[in-house]
């Protein structure tokens, strides 16, 4: 089955953007955690605050926040799509990883997604 990109957008031939389901809950991710806070005018508490640390330390306990941010908004805002498994998150030098492992309600198969933002 074919899904519409998220976030929607035209491709080249001017239709419709298509991706698999993979690929369309992996930019779900993305946007949930790399949109800030207070961006959407609709919906200002959508997202899950990573830009908040953007010039904090990048120390053991950023990542332990990032971790628990990173959690709470994917929990809030895609809950009806996917069960989260666990996040993990490293702080290396000047870069934040954030390990996501999930599975969509409708296949139990346990999915990754890596991310990574500069702080």
């Amino acid at each position: 089955m074919t899904w519409f990109s998220f976030p929607y957008r035209v491709d080249a031939t001017g239709r419709t953007a298509t991706a698999d389901r993979d690929a369309q809950v992996r930019n779900m991710i993305e946007m949930v955690l790399f949109t800030a806070r207070g961006s959407r005018i609709n919906r200002p508490e959508f997202g899950a605050g990573m830009h908040e640390l953007v010039f904090s330390e990048n120390a053991p306990e950023i990542a332990a926040a990032a971790q628990h941010m990173v959690q709470a908004g994917l929990q809030q805002w895609l809950a009806t799509e996917i069960d989260v498994r666990s996040v993990i998150t490293e702080a290396e030098e000047s870069t934040l990883k954030v390990h996501v492992v999930y599975a969509l309600h409708s296949d139990p198969l346990e999915r990754r997604v890596t991310v990574e933002a500069s702080l």
